[in-house]
């Protein structure tokens, strides 16, 4: 932000090494008019914020086996682009598959048992009709009946979850995208969540710049943005200011600002260093004032103008743009009007209606 306002440091290196008389009360004594360092107001076209950022995925998803086992191959590197339902990388199954061989097998035996008990069931029925067994044998035949019948769904079960771990062993895509790491290498052993490769999807991509606390505001307003190659400027794209971190870097001061560039052409790959070209309305009708010539008072800020038939000053009120309050320069937004005459130093010494007269005039 401090690149537009070069062109207005020699205005306030000459304030430093003005003379004090030109801001001394005893000028204004017996009426006598007070002499001003001035300027005129001329609104500068300010360019757009520049700032540095890398293009990086919207959503990159770590990717791991959720089952135990050792990596007997890994199908694809960093870089790679994969589609849903590609498999990325396998562990050794052989305790999986023998895990499901075990749950078929007492699948059958289950099943077995439970066509042992609806016979038996059948016959106590018949016996039970025709007096020939008793009440209380047809009720333990139905009681093993309808344990025989949870036994076969318990084991059916068990092979669905079998068959379903025995498919953990390959690791899948959960959409199309592209690798942009891997940290796992063939023969290792790894653990239920251990990540080993990270997925990103190529159609959501964010530029991502670091941006200082006193130009959040002109973030927040810019109306358009536009990204730049920095390996080829005339490549460019457009975005869209999409989240603005709530807090400051504790080392940096700066808010991280993500813009969403999900229509950039493929040549904005991820990783690309890229300029973000932000602009907006109100910066083009700026004028850079020296900080001596604003006054706060109640939390707003004043300049004091010269009109230019009498001489005489009158305060008013201006809109600058939030920044520092060590800031040597400063933006003002709004109140102004090309052509007006403000004073830039000696200017809590003023008062309404106060004759002057004008001294050196300062220009930006």
């Amino acid at each position: 932000m401090m690149n537009h306002f070069r062109p207005a440091v020699a205005l306030s290196l000459a304030l430093l090494v003005a003379p004090a008389s030109l801001f001394s009360p005893v000028a204004a004594q017996d009426g006598a008019p007070r002499p001003v360092l001035w300027m005129t107001v001329s609104p500068e076209r300010s360019g757009a914020l520049n700032f540095a950022g890398v293009v990086q995925p919207r959503m990159e998803t770590e990717l791991a086996f959720r089952t135990l086992g050792r990596v007997i191959s890994r199908a694809v590197e960093t870089g790679n682009v994969v589609k849903k339902g590609d498999v990325l990388a396998e562990i050794d199954s052989l305790s999986l598959r023998l895990a499901v061989t075990s749950a078929q097998a007492e699948l059958r035996n289950a099943r077995a048992q439970f066509d042992n008990a609806t016979i038996n069931e059948q016959r106590k029925r018949v016996l039970a009709h025709t007096n020939s067994a008793s009440k209380a044998d047809l009720e333990l035949a139905e009681q093993g009946l309808k344990s025989a019948q949870a036994n076969m769904t318990k084991a059916e079960a068990n092979l669905d979850k079998a068959n379903e771990q025995l498919g953990y062993a390959r690791l899948r895509a959960e959409f199309d995208g592209v690798i942009t790491s891997t940290s796992v290498e063939v023969g290792q052993t790894v653990t239920a969540g251990q990540v080993l490769l990270k997925l990103a999807r190529l159609d959501q991509r964010d530029v991502v710049i670091d941006v200082p606390e006193f130009q959040l505001s002109q973030i927040r307003s810019a109306s358009h943005v536009e990204v730049a190659l920095q390996l080829n400027a005339r490549l460019r794209t457009f975005g869209i200011v999409r989240e603005i971190a709530p807090q400051a870097d504790s080392e940096t001061r700066t808010h991280r600002v993500k813009i969403a560039v999900d229509v950039a052409p493929e040549v904005f790959r991820f990783g690309s260093v890229v300029t973000a070209i932000l602009a907006n309305g109100w910066q083009n009708h700026a004028t850079v004032l020296p900080s001596s010539a604003i006054t706060y008072e109640g939390g707003a800020t004043h300049v004091w103008i010269v009109d230019a038939a009498t001489l005489t000053v009158s305060r008013r009120l201006v809109g600058i743009e939030a920044g520092g309050t060590t800031d040597p320069l400063v933006r003002v937004i709004t109140g102004l009007k090309a052509g007006e005459r403000v004073v830039v130093a000696g200017v809590n010494e003023l008062e309404e209606g106060q004759k002057t007269r004008l001294g050196q005039e300062m220009r930006p």
